[in-house]
């Protein structure tokens, strides 16, 4: 524990209500803490780096914020959290800037690479390979192939086809070129395709995977993981423990097969299931539809598809289920009819 002037740049974590701890925050307010800071037992608490905060808030619930701590401050001896006597709550960031974050972060702490090694490359079919602690590697050439295998490895592909991988504890990848493919197995590892047809996937604890081109697949295996794939027809499986599954796009599947997870589906034509046990599954868009396991709650919205400007789309009818209620079968899809009653699809 130490007094300093220094202010650190650091990311915490929230509740929906931005409470941490019972203590209540706002965005831009400043606070200070009286008495002793102990990493994990006193002072505000927050993570230098990015996808540490996800060890302490899940993906699916929480929201996130850049925070200055200064003050007297106390490190945590596992991981990158610190406890500060003073905290600033700056600007909130979606979980893709979060993940943004922490490929900033390990690239700005990473050692140049000579131009003549085999680990740069920004040529066509080049490939790049950093396996040390913290190592960065970047493939940006087309069909570029880039794997960062150390703790808080950032692997980053952006060309053509290109597929990065980052399996080190932490460790962030980003394909963002066309077919890219990321896969992030580590602990709170967070993968992002933004590609057309590109596949991310993090099976790491607290994983996050975020698949936004056209037919984009993100699967977050991990307990607590959040998987989102907002593209044309894409698909989002959350098999983990309260996971989250997300498919925005029109057409897109969204599945969340962990206990208690939540599967959305609110593009047009979309379809949710939850198979997991206590898990919720929810179809918002137009002509969307949703089944799940005995036990499971159905949203079901009903749009109105002949409006014009405006009123195209609106929400005319919405119901809640539990499948295994009211006639209300398992494993059997479900939309609602002009009426706003549940039919089998």
């Amino acid at each position: 524990m130490s007094d300093t002037t220094e202010k650190i740049v650091s990311y915490k974590g929230f509740n929906a209500d931005m409470k941490c701890r019972g203590f209540q925050y706002a965005a831009g307010e400043e606070y200070t803490h009286e008495g002793d800071v102990e990493a994990c037992a006193r002072g505000f608490h927050a993570c230098e780096y990015p996808l540490d905060v996800l060890r302490y808030y899940s993906p699916n619930t929480s929201r996130f914020f850049v925070v200055e701590q200064s003050g007297t401050l106390s490190r945590h001896d596992e991981d990158s959290k610190i406890a500060s006597s003073k905290i600033k709550i700056g600007v909130e960031l979606s979980l893709p800037g979060l993940i943004k974050a922490a490929v900033e972060y390990t690239f700005s702490r990473a050692k140049p690479i000579d131009p003549n090694s085999p680990a740069y490359s920004t040529a066509k079919n080049g490939l790049a390979t950093a396996s040390g602690y913290s190592g960065a590697a970047t493939a940006s050439g087309d069909s570029g192939a880039a794997t960062a295998s150390g703790n808080r490895g950032a692997a980053t592909a952006s060309g053509y086809s290109g597929a990065a991988t980052a399996s080190g504890y932490s460790g962030a990848a980003t394909a963002s070129g066309y077919s890219g493919a990321a896969t992030a197995s580590g602990y709170s590892g967070a993968a992002t395709a933004s590609g057309d047809s590109g596949a991310a996937t993090a099976s790491g604890y607290s994983g996050a995977a975020t698949a936004s081109g056209y037919s984009g697949a993100a699967t977050a295996s991990s307990d607590s993981g959040a998987a989102t794939a907002s593209g044309y027809s894409g698909a989002a499986t959350a098999s983990g423990y309260s996971g989250a599954a997300t498919a925005s796009g029109y057409s897109g599947a969204a599945t969340a097969s962990g206990y208690s997870g939540a599967a959305t589906a609110s593009g047009d034509s979309g379809a949710a299931t939850a198979s997991g046990r206590h898990s919720a599954a929810m179809a918002s868009g137009l002509d969307g539809r949703a089944r799940g396991v005995d036990g499971a709650a159905l949203f079901l919205i009903y749009r109105d598809a002949d409006g014009d400007g405006d009123d195209y789309g609106r929400i005319l009818h919405a119901r809640a289920l539990i499948v295994g209620r009211d006639g209300i079968k398992a494993d059997t899809w479900y939309s609602l009819n002009e009426s706003g009653e549940p039919v089998e699809v």
